[in-house]
Order: structure tokens, then C-alpha cells, then sequence
């Protein structure tokens, strides 16, 4: 990590000037790094992600991910400062302060979600996502980002994944042939997607297995899904509660990356290759 941020150094005093503007943003911005892509790093700095893909290649690297791992193996807490930041949370919690609060609740949310990992319809959810013929996401429009994210990461694992909003009445496509053959759907829940029951029965009488995502305070009945993945409740009925999501979904899409193996690390040594052929910046 210390040569990373002695390259940024360098770059940012003899560079040109995209690539000062890079190194600046890199090195005010390291703990942030886990959380961008190239693609965001470029829309902040009004640049083109290839040119944060050159960047990185430039400094040895083949892309942010690359980063990434190696922030994750040179970066680390000790037991000692992990329980002293905790116990620092919980008094500042238990006095009421709001962010406190809400920094608790999501720690426990994401413990929940550690848990559910460990259990049988966790194992299940990855199994069939791994090995079914083709893979569908469907959720409400508002959570489309979400789902195609999810489906980028699948793409590591796995050929035949497509995310469905049910926009221009795309969920009809699930049902387009006379019938299907080892196929999955995944369907996110939400309070939004009033379709979501009716699109379940009617997947699973089509012939289709389903793999639910859904809060736990929704009255799913048992045979309107194969597996069913909860989330915790929301904070508030009104309010989707978008970060357990996305760390069920992280944890998911890795599952099923671990679950592929050595197949999975052959397609991204491969996409990179042809990312880097093609100049298109490495997102996955």
C-alpha cells in the first residue's frame, strides 16, 4: 500500500493533467476506494473511464479492483480497535444520538445477514443460482440498479444472467416460450412491487424455480417461492431498506463465485484481458 500512495504522489506532481487530478482524488480518498468503480471515480472527475483504466494500468495495476485487494490485505483493524470503535457505538447509541443509532441497527442488520449464510436455504439459493441453465432478476424499477449490479457480479460466475425491471412489460418475456427448461428466477422484493406474488406463482406453474429476496415482515406463503432469503426489517414501513440489500446481494453474488471456483477466476482473468484489448475500464 505505502508504494501505491508513493506512485499517487509521484503522479500527482509530474503527470499530466488527467492523471494529477486521479492521483489527488486516489490519495484524499483512500478509505473510500472499496466503494468506487472506475466508472464512478470518472464521473467525479468529469473524465472517461478509460482513462482511470490507463491510469491504473500505468501505476501496475489492471484495474480498481486489483486496488481493492490489496487495500483489503495491507488494511486492517485490530481486535483491540474494533472493540473499542463498538463500544464507543453502543454508549453513543444508547444515548440517543441518531447516526449512532442508525450505524447500530445496519451492524446488526449485516449480522443477520452473516447468520442467514451459514443456514441450509442459503446454501440451497447458491446452488441453484450457480448451476441453473439461465439465471433472471427481477425486482420493482426502483431497485434496477441494484439487481443489474448484482447481475455484474454473477458474470464472473456464470454465462446467461439478465436482469428484469418490468419495464415495457418485460416480465412477459420470462413466458415467451411454450415452456422452460432448468430455469431460475430471482425475485427482489420490495414494498413497491405490487407484482411480485403474482409473478412468483405464475413463474413457478410456468415451470420455473424462484429464489426470494424479501423483508421479513412480508407474508410470503411458503409454496410461492423454492428458497426464500429474509432480510430484516426496515427502520420504517415506508422506507426500503436498501443497506442489508446490498450486502445480501454482495455476499450472494461471492457465494456463488466461491461456489464456481477455479471457472470463476479464469472468466475474470479472461474479461480483463479483453477489457484491457477493447480500452474499456475493468467494473466487475
Amino acid at each position: 500500500m505505502e508504494d501505491f500512495v508513493h506512485k499517487l504522489r509521484q503522479y500527482a506532481k509530474t503527470g499530466t493533467p488527467a492523471e494529477r487530478r486521479i492521483a489527488k482524488y486516489f490519495t484524499e480518498h483512500l478509505n473510500d476506494l472499496p466503494f468506487e468503480t472506475a466508472a464512478s471515480v470518472a464521473d467525479r472527475l468529469d473524465l472517461s473511464p478509460m482513462t482511470v483504466g490507463r491510469f491504473l494500468r500505468a501505476l501496475g495495476y489492471q484495474g480498481l479492483d486489483s486496488v481493492k485487494v490489496e487495500i483489503r490485505e495491507t488494511v486492517t483493524t485490530s481486535p483491540a480497535q474494533l472493540q473499542s470503535a463498538m463500544t464507543e457505538l453502543h454508549q453513543d447509541a444508547a444515548d440517543g444520538k441518531p447516526l449512532a443509532v442508525l450505524v447500530a441497527e445496519q451492524i446488526q442488520a449485516l449480522h443477520h445477514i452473516y447468520h442467514l449464510t451459514a443456514q441450509p436455504n442459503w446454501t440451497e439459493a447458491v446452488s441453484l443460482i450457480s448451476t441453473a441453465r439461465e439465471v433472471s432478476i427481477a425486482t420493482h424499477a426502483r431497485l434496477a440498479s441494484l439487481a443489474n449490479h448484482f447481475c455484474q457480479r454473477l458474470t464472473q460466475a456464470r454465462d446467461g444472467v439478465r436482469p428484469l425491471d418490468g419495464a415495457d412489460n418485460r416480465f412477459a418475456e420470462l413466458f415467451a416460450r411454450p415452456a422452460v427448461d432448468d430455469a431460475l428466477l430471482v425475485i427482489i422484493d420490495c414494498r413497491r412491487f405490487a407484482k411480485a406474488r403474482l409473478l412468483a406463482r405464475t413463474a413457478r406453474r410456468y415451470g420455473y424455480k424462484v429464489v426470494l429476496i424479501s423483508p421479513q415482515q412480508a407474508d410470503w406463503m411458503a409454496d410461492q417461492s423454492n428458497v426464500m432469503l429474509s432480510l430484516p426489517a426496515a427502520r420504517a414501513p415506508d422506507l426500503d431498506n436498501l443497506p442489508p440489500l446490498i450486502a445480501l446481494l454482495d455476499c450472494l453474488s461471492e457465494s456463488v463465485i466461491l461456489q464456481v471456483g477455479e471457472e470463476a477466476a479464469l472468466r475474470r482473468r479472461r474479461m480483463l484481458e479483453f477489457a484491457t484489448v477493447l480500452g474499456e475500464a475493468a467494473n466487475h
